[in-house]
């Protein structure tokens, strides 16, 4: 399996890492990608990567902390994105539930990720809440610029939103969520999502499934996202991991060149 979103360098994990990452790698976690959630700790999240063969990065700001980075440009991404284990960019996108950075901020910041996913060719990960409508116009203006790859990371938009990324070839990742009994509207748009444009992610130390619910989440919870995916499409956990794992490996193209 691959956990496509961990946020490894989280405070959550600065006392045993690698003991999360053993009783993952058991579980059957064989690749990990690592977070960047600031600019500022890139360098952390490469060194985590850099230290184990099984773990890659990505470069970027979340929306949240678009306030804090209004200098940063796209070559700087594009710069990162040059080392070895740097596969993606972002995450990046829209969040308006907290408001803890402005829309002007947010959208600046989601353009010049976009640019530099563009000219790297390295896929877009792409964070969006309660900014639907706002994010699909984005993509959509971009990418009539020129083509690049887009991941809708932990899904939890709406069915428009879904099918207007699909339209541009993107992916959609489930994590946790899709086990949470509130999570119906989120279980039906997932269901009408081709199963090869679905991946998995833990989003840890976030959003940890059901039976773990309301304990820090880890990688090693990740079949537990795989069986209710399983149990969505009626299909065996075996199958599910299979599928997505080769999703994962289509999107992230660097990861396998490298």
């Amino acid at each position: 399996m691959f956990d496509t979103h961990v946020n490894l360098h989280a405070e959550a994990f600065s006392e045993d890492l690698d003991e999360v990452l053993a009783r993952a790698r058991t579980a059957g976690v064989t690749r990990f990608l690592a977070i960047c959630d600031r600019y500022d700790n890139y360098d952390r999240v490469k060194s985590i990567a850099n230290e184990h063969p099984d773990i890659w990065n990505t470069v970027g700001v979340h929306p949240h902390h678009a306030k804090d980075f209004t200098d940063l440009t796209s070559d700087l991404l594009v710069a990162a994105a040059n080392d070895e284990k740097t596969v993606a960019i972002g995450e990046t996108g829209l969040d308006f539930h907290y408001g803890y950075s402005n829309e002007a901020d947010q959208v600046a910041n989601f353009r010049r990720h976009i640019s530099a996913a563009r000219d790297t060719g390295l896929p877009l990960v792409v964070h969006t809440r309660e900014a639907d409508e706002l994010t699909a116009d984005i993509l959509e203006d971009e990418y009539a610029r020129g083509a690049f790859g887009i991941l809708l990371h932990c899904y939890t938009g709406g069915q428009d939103l879904a099918d207007r990324g699909l339209a541009l070839g993107a992916y959609v990742s489930v994590s946790g969520i899709l086990s949470f009994k509130s999570a119906r509207d989120v279980r039906s748009v997932i269901e009408t999502v081709p199963l090869d444009r679905i991946i998995l992610e833990t989003d840890c130390p976030y959003l940890a499934p059901v039976p773990y619910r309301g304990r820090r989440n880890e990688p090693s919870y990740l079949p537990y996202v795989a069986d209710a995916l399983a149990s969505l499409t009626g299909r065996e956990r075996a199958e599910i991991t299979s599928i997505c794992e080769a999703n994962a490996l289509n999107l992230f193209k660097k990861l396998t060149a490298s």
